[in-house]
């Protein structure tokens, strides 16, 4: 199949068990797989209906763990299988992006790739698709490209892109720097300076630029994915994959290369504002999707012919109903219920980011069949 020179490709990274969304995302069925969108897709799904104006389902690609493969393919009967890339293990985000990068510049040397997160929640689709046109331009240019969102809040969840000055007439910015998870204070001043965008872990690039600056900054890794890929279309693919690929380097895309890649002036970012959530926990899940007069949330589709939630002077509750089981609550407010078919869930919105804390002595108890 011949290809436009540099066409876009589309990577979904869908790895991570989304721990803070316990119970409701297990390791064996994590957030991607469920749908948190306010629609019957998927988080997953979702991903890829979002870039149906800027690629081919030929030209998407999902890279997952050999747990979710199967559950990955079902779900996206439109992209080939042959796209769904398998790591063995999990390897942190630079080794899954450096794998579909060269996956991919085997297949088109020219082409530009850009790496979406599978969990993500966007609202404003048509904004979200010219930021990532932009984004390509800027790739087109050599540019290692990281989108940027404009923040609405001293927000200590996220990284940050420090802007430097408009590269060429566009809407283009240098990132003189990565800034780690900020306390309060420091991103309540990175908010007022204007000079700060959110990372959003969304990138654009020419793949040989990439692999360059991989090679540049991590030869080890570059070496190890090089000869993945050589093997890749060949018989020798799974020994080569099961050798080589637990001898990598455990290592963000953002530690790995862009960090690196900000202070010698080679990434640039777009600033976007298309409602962008990353749906980290049960409290901003509430947030983003539609909500009764009280304020209470129902998270996912429940059978119309069953009462399913009951609720009775309630305010400001999310409610993941997933049994079948009546769920009902009455007199409470800013609360997270969650029921699964073997564990339950209650407690404030204000501390749903502390759910991880459960999982994590879950996991010291031994309790590994809730995880």
């Amino acid at each position: 199949m011949s290809e436009q020179r540099g066409a876009l490709y589309g990577v979904v990274l869908a790895g991570g068990t989304g721990t803070r969304l316990w119970p409701l995302s297990r390791a064996g069925h994590p957030k991607f797989l469920h749908p948190l969108t306010g629609t019957d897709a998927s988080l997953l799904q979702a991903t890829v209906d979002r870039l149906d104006e800027l690629t081919d389902p030929h030209r998407i690609f999902v890279v997952t763990g050999v747990a979710h493969a199967a559950a990955v393919s079902r779900q996206l009967a439109g992209v080939p299988e042959e796209n769904v890339l398998v790591e063995p293990s999990p390897r942190d985000s630079c080794a899954a992006i450096a794998l579909a990068a060269a996956v991919i510049a085997r297949r088109d040397p020219e082409a530009v790739m850009g790496s979406f997160a599978s969990d993500h929640l966007i609202s404003d689709k048509a904004h979200f698709t010219e930021v990532i046109r932009q984004a390509t331009a800027g790739a087109q240019q050599g540019l290692l490209m990281t989108l940027g969102i404009t923040p609405t809040r001293p927000e200590t969840g996220y990284g940050y892109l420090e802007c430097g000055g408009v590269i060429g007439d566009g809407p283009v910015l240098a990132v003189a720097e990565f800034k780690e998870k900020p306390s309060y204070d420091v991103a309540e001043s990175y908010v007022k300076s204007g000079n700060y965008l959110w990372n959003a872990g969304m990138f654009v690039w020419r793949v040989d630029v990439f692999l360059a600056e991989l090679s540049r900054q991590q030869p080890q890794l570059a070496a190890g994915i090089s000869r993945i890929a050589q093997a890749w279309d060949s018989p020798a693919r799974e020994e080569v994959l099961g050798e080589v690929w637990p001898t990598l380097p455990r290592i963000s895309v953002d530690y790995a290369v862009m960090e690196g890649a900000a202070t010698v002036g080679r990434v640039g970012t777009v600033p976007g504002d298309f409602g962008w959530n990353d749906v980290g926990d049960f409290h901003t899940l509430g947030e983003v999707l539609a909500s009764d007069t009280a304020g209470n949330v129902v998270v996912g589709h429940t059978d119309e012919n069953k009462p399913g939630v009951l609720l009775r002077e309630t305010e400001g509750l999310v409610v993941v109903p997933t049994t079948g089981r009546l769920v009902a609550a009455m007199g409470v407010r800013d609360l997270v219920i969650v029921d699964s078919p073997d564990a339950v869930l209650v407690c404030p919105r204000d501390r749903a980011q502390e759910v991880k804390q459960l999982v994590d002595q879950l996991k010291d108890a031994g309790e590994l069949g809730y995880i």
